[in-house]
């Protein structure tokens, strides 16, 4: 039966191309070329790129950072009147330094290590004292930054950035779905537009032979003329019919085509699989699949932690904290670079300071409760969306099987309209039947073919309707989920 109707889609398209070239679309087809186009996923991959970036620059400013800054050479000279001795006198100065700093930002106390290696010379004169020096310095400094009594604000800028990835990732993929789920709806939409026009080209050539039939039995004075007069009315119905069909056609092949962003001259006809397999479903573990997969949800749940580092930031405003900072250094002079460590000095330097609020009118407690009622309201949207998703994925469940009756009945229905409209063809053949009456029987056959394409397409539809509701394949039996969300959350 498949290879049947298999074999009468690809003649009917061949019918259609009078000549022309024409692209046959399969549905997967269909959804390569709309992922390749499609300018909104075009935007979500590039934000989600950016949000890639911005994680591997976080996490590379936590590695050491290297930073030399080099002034190669300075010169300056001044004049300065001098009140006391009430002389004018000139001073020269030339110098070069180079500091070379290694800094390791600390990601799990939120602190920073510093190395300071810093070398310098200077040659100094007096022309009106004829004084003159020269001065080579090398210092050489360990230094420690710790915040205290505070959140750690690294390991937070951190997981926000793997939070907005994460998110940026479920946006593509949710974007993935309903591309998919627009490129389905529209596929079969052609499809449709497509049996129809098959069903009333069918239907016209019915009436096409049963004018010639009726026109050759007045002229031969079997029937009344007014039978022709009813033949011919029917005749021009389903010509107009035809024609309807083919505007209907076209205008969803170009509403297709604008989907796929592809060129609207291109031709193009859609090649469904059209076979239909029950498929049994278990609610309750279609639900739970919903509930586990969803990416809404942990959107929603994205949301609740991003809700956690907005009270954390409300309470560390006007917030009691408090740095601790150590150096350690070794210090080197003289006048010429072989005797500049001579006699190195060391140097040390502890301290502590505190950040003490004293009063703030309220400020700080309102903005807090602020922010833990808006996460309370985030909670209660993600219960909310959760019995949404619930009944959801009920309601597909409850209507696949009703589906699958409707397209057993409405096959059915064609059988029996195909033998009525048969033995009422032969009886209209034998005068035994109007041309109005027999009308009615090929209006009630055009009928079923309508309605059993239509129940397939429902079904189909509605099989897909599934998948994105629960991210599950019933027919494969695997996740629905893209793998890159799916390998994330099994390394979760």
């Amino acid at each position: 039966m498949r290879k049947i109707t298999l074999l009468a889609t690809l003649l009917f398209l061949w019918g259609m191309s009078d000549g022309f070239t024409q692209e046959i679309l399969t549905l997967d087809k269909a959804l390569k070329i709309a992922f390749e186009n499609s300018p909104s996923l075009i935007q979500s991959k590039l934000s989600l790129q950016q949000n890639e970036l911005n994680l591997k620059a976080q996490k590379a400013s936590l590695k050491s950072q290297f930073a030399l800054e080099v002034n190669p050479f300075r010169f300056s000279r001044t004049s300065q009147y001098d009140s006391y001795n009430s002389k004018w006198y000139d001073s020269k100065s030339m110098g070069a330094d180079a500091s070379l700093a290694i800094r390791q930002p600390v990601k799990w106390t939120d602190g920073t290590i510093s190395l300071v290696n810093d070398f310098s010379w200077q040659d100094a004169s007096n022309r009106t004292s004829g004084g003159k020096s020269t001065a080579f310095t090398h210092n050489l400094s360990l230094m420690i930054d710790q915040p205290i009594f505070t959140y750690n604000r690294t390991k937070m800028q951190l997981k926000e950035l793997e939070l907005a990835l994460e998110n940026a990732q479920l946006s593509y993929a949710m974007q993935q779905l309903t591309i998919e789920r627009n490129v389905t709806t529209n596929f079969y939409s052609v499809y449709q537009r497509q049996k129809d026009l098959s069903i009333a080209r069918d239907e016209y050539e019915n009436q096409r032979q049963n004018y010639e039939i009726i026109k050759n039995k007045v002229e031969a004075g079997l029937v009344a003329k007014e039978e022709l007069y009813q033949a011919e009315v029917n005749l021009a119905t389903s010509q107009s019919s035809v024609y309807t069909a083919e505007i209907n056609y076209e205008n969803a092949k170009d509403d297709f085509r604008l989907l796929l962003g592809i060129s609207l001259d291109e031709e193009i006809a859609v090649l469904p699989n059209t076979e239909v397999q029950p498929i049994s479903v278990n609610t309750t573990e279609a639900v739970r699949h919903g509930l586990d997969q969803r990416m809404e949800l942990r959107q929603k749940q994205i949301t609740l932690e991003r809700d956690v580092f907005t009270i954390i930031r409300a309470k560390s405003e006007s917030e009691f904290k408090g740095s601790i900072t150590a150096r350690v250094g070794l210090n080197a002079l003289g006048d010429k670079v072989t005797n500049v460590y001579d006699n190195p000095t060391d140097n040390e330097e502890f301290g502590i300071s505190l950040n003490i609020p004293i009063f703030d009118w309220g400020a700080k407690k309102a903005r807090v409760q602020s922010s833990k009622l808006a996460m309370e309201a985030d909670e209660v949207d993600l219960e909310e969306q959760k019995k949404e998703i619930t009944i959801n994925i009920r309601q597909v469940c409850r209507n696949l099987p009703t589906l699958i009756n409707q397209i057993n009945i409405r096959k059915k229905s064609i059988e029996n309209a195909e033998r009525t409209y048969d033995i009422n063809l032969e009886k209209y053949r034998n005068g035994d039947l109007t041309g109005m009456e027999l009308q009615q029987y090929q209006t009630q056959l055009t009928t079923a073919k309508q309605e059993y394409t239509n129940a397939i397409i429902s079904y189909k539809l509605e099989l897909l309707n599934l998948k994105i509701q629960t991210l599950w394949d019933f027919e494969a039996s695997q996740s629905y989920l893209p793998v890159e969300i799916l390998g994330g959350r099994e390394r979760k």
